[in-house]
């Protein structure tokens, strides 16, 4: 039987298809072909990246943006990811950045309705194709809006960038120039987004044409003109979706967990482990057909089929998955039930996204198979010597990743094993097809997304304050609305760090638990978030963990999640984003938008998801161009007492006049009831 487009590329073997990196890093860079000025540079072009650039454009100002692929958006386009995760409370009040509800809005003007495919895990599930048609031209409105100037660069990473120490009063260096490769297919080769990532990443990085793709070398400077009084000619927003200037630049910052501490009570090591961060996944799409299909095994479907489940016996029910990210209803159907939970069953012609935990997500956790370089590994690859930067990503782990999401599928429609459930649970389902072509809704002819949907990357450490004297983070304890009275935090942690962390949460009454005035058992507990007197955005998520595995590789018989990492998960409150946050250290003119900004590994768990993107990129975007105007550097925003910091507050009325708020309805130290906020 002739095999599938997917089986072909994904069946040969890994070492044929990659890249010889250890040569590219050896290849002197090539001059540029073009030279980009630009007011703001933004690196990413998800939905931080697109909220930074919508901000930028409003006020004026000549925005690059850059993205490794073709699409604008991240997790609604390219990754795949188009249900919008959003909590009950927050979507009832419609309490959301301005450009994140223009973009709603623009979803439901443009199919009728906001929920296209009658999806059940959101009020909003649409095609990623539609999404990055509908997310560009609200940026190119923008442009026209506010007279500024988008300049797009699709298919475009980032080589090299220029750090200088910068003679202007400021505290460290800055990014003076960056150096960027734009890529396009050779002459009578197939088009871009024929072949899944892992086969190109590395050719993308490197400075030399080959066989299969030509590059463009592209530098991207500030606009020459007199910058004699200039603190900084230009803004860097790093809003990558692993933090690829951070690594790249080789600033502070953390991967994977953290230890255990007051702070970050429900840690499961006592150790950093950089390894272990959240899995990723390649999204794809599938449509329901009136008739079984042929369904081939993919040659390598046993190595990944211990994998797979249902998870959870709530859960184990086809029609329910099909429906839960559902981004297309061809037809009417029936209301139904499964689990308590309600949905309108599939009929043909209906599309679902895949986006599992135990199916498409591949979750590596060891120092061999982690996806996302750390520092030491950036260093033994050569990867933080001049011009040898390569992405930063473990590419057999992508590609494995890619193998992995093409078992679920057919564990999905042919697969009767379930690995947390046992034998009996999973049925056959034929009647389905995989979805591939340009236009599909992936947009890719392999079928699966563009690049895998990212929940954890390299997270920045804050610039040192009175309170955070080793660098800025938002922790566990910040948001969570864990009850710490359980007898596994007074048995784990010390007396003593248990008395902290009572302290921590006790709000106003945390000097009497430091003072033994009252004991940690009659502390009272904060019910609400920390407040920020720098908040520049809002955000409001569950912590959600895909935890990493405990065992390489990760689809290996038997394996386990790592011990301990779900014991942070649950409801949080609704939480701030700081400009703290977003401030790097070192670097004058960088700030870092989306889930790269300086949080913990547990609370990064929650500060991931659509909207806080998008806040955290409008803040990103609205504090450049108002350093540039107001010719001040990102830091200095922060700078001393908060409340008498006049550029702050001046950012603040810019925040909340233009439509992005900075806090939620109520928020006061003297309020402590947030429950109706779940």
């Amino acid at each position: 039987m002739k095999r599938n487009l997917w089986q072909q590329l994904l069946s040969i073997p890994f070492t044929l298809l990659v890249f010889n990196s250890a040569i590219a890093m050896n290849n002197p860079p090539r001059n540029p072909e073009k030279i980009e000025e630009c007011d703001i540079l933004v690196i990413g072009g998800g939905l931080a990246g697109a909220g930074a650039a919508y901000e930028g454009l409003l006020m004026g100002k000549t925005v690059c943006l850059t993205e490794i692929t073709d699409w604008v958006g991240g997790q609604i386009s390219s990754q795949g990811t188009s249900a919008l995760d959003e909590r009950n409370t927050q979507r009832q009040e419609l309490f959301f950045p301005q450009g994140y509800l223009e973009f709603r809005d623009r979803i439901g003007d443009f199919y009728g309705k906001l929920n296209l495919g009658e999806c059940w895990v959101s009020a909003s599930c649409f095609l990623p194709k539609d999404a990055h048609t509908i997310l560009y031209q609200q940026l190119i409105d923008a442009a026209r809006k506010g007279n500024g100037t988008l300049k797009w660069f699709p298919n475009t990473v980032i080589k090299d960038v220029q750090v200088e120490a910068v003679a202007n009063g400021g505290t460290g260096e800055q990014i003076v120039s960056a150096i960027a490769l734009s890529h396009q297919p050779q002459p009578n080769t197939p088009p871009l987004n024929s072949e899944p990532l892992s086969k190109i990443i590395e050719d993308a990085y490197s400075y030399e044409d080959s066989s299969r793709l030509k590059k463009t070398v592209i530098k991207f400077v500030p606009p020459q003109n007199d910058k004699s009084e200039v603190k900084a000619p230009w803004m860097v927003i790093e809003a990558t979706e692993t933090g690829e200037i951070i690594g790249l630049t080789d600033i502070p910052y953390r991967l994977g967990i953290d230890p255990l501490s007051p702070y970050e009570p429900s840690s499961s090591s006592r150790t950093t482990d950089p390894y272990c961060t959240q899995g990723f996944t390649y999204t794809f799409a599938m449509e329901k057909t009136a008739t079984p299909q042929p369904q081939p095994e993919p040659e390598f479907y046993q190595q990944y089929a211990p994998y797979y489940s249902y998870e959870l016996e709530r859960l184990a029910d086809f029609d329910l998955v099909f429906t839960y990210r559902r981004i297309y209803k061809a037809q009417p159907s029936e209301r139904v039930t499964f689990g308590g939970i309600g949905f309108t069953k599939p009929t043909p012609g209906d599309i679902s996204m895949q986006n599992w935990t135990w199916g498409n997500d591949y979750r590596p956790g060891t120092s061999v198979d982690n996806l996302i370089y750390t520092r030491e590994q950036l260093q033994a690859t050569g990867q933080l010597q001049p011009h040898g930067w390569m992405g930063g990503l473990r590419t057999e782990t992508l590609f494995k990743g890619e193998q992995n999401a093409i078992g679920f599928y057919h564990w999905l429609v042919a697969g009767t094993t379930d690995s947390q459930l046992g034998e009996g649970v999973k049925q056959p389902h034929p009647d389905h097809i995989f979805l591939q072509g340009f236009d599909s809704p992936m947009g890719t002819a392999h079928g699966l997304s563009k690049y895998p949907y990212i929940r954890e990357g390299r997270r920045i450490i804050g610039r040192p304050n009175y309170a955070h004297p080793d660098g800025f983070t938002v922790n566990e304890v910040d948001i969570s609305r864990i009850n710490y009275d359980d007898d596994y935090y007074k048995e784990t942690l010390t007396p003593q760090e248990y008395r902290q962390l009572r302290a921590i949460i006790a709000g106003l009454e945390g000097f009497a638990v430091i003072s033994g005035e009252i004991s940690p058992e009659q502390a009272p507990k904060r019910s609400r978030s920390t407040i920020y007197a720098d908040s520049v955005g809002i955000g409001h998520y569950a912590i959600d963990f895909h935890p990493c595995m405990s065992e390489s590789p990760h689809e290996k018989p038997g394996n386990t999640e790592r011990e301990g990492e779900r014991r942070g998960q649950g409801q949080a409150y609704p939480f701030q984003i700081p400009l703290s946050a977003m401030i790097p250290q070192k670097i004058d003119n960088m700030i870092v938008a989306g889930k790269s900004i300086a949080t913990s590994h547990i609370a990064a768990a929650a500060y991931r998801v659509h909207s806080f993107e998008w806040s955290s990129g409008a803040a990103a975007g609205t504090t450049a161009a108002m350093a540039l105007d107001k010719n001040i550097l990102p830091y200095e925003f922060t700078e001393g007492f908060a409340f008498r910091n006049s550029h702050l507050q001046a950012l603040k009325q810019v925040l909340e006049r233009n439509g992005n708020p900075t806090a939620f309805p109520n928020t006061s130290i003297f309020n402590q009831d947030w429950d109706d906020w779940r």
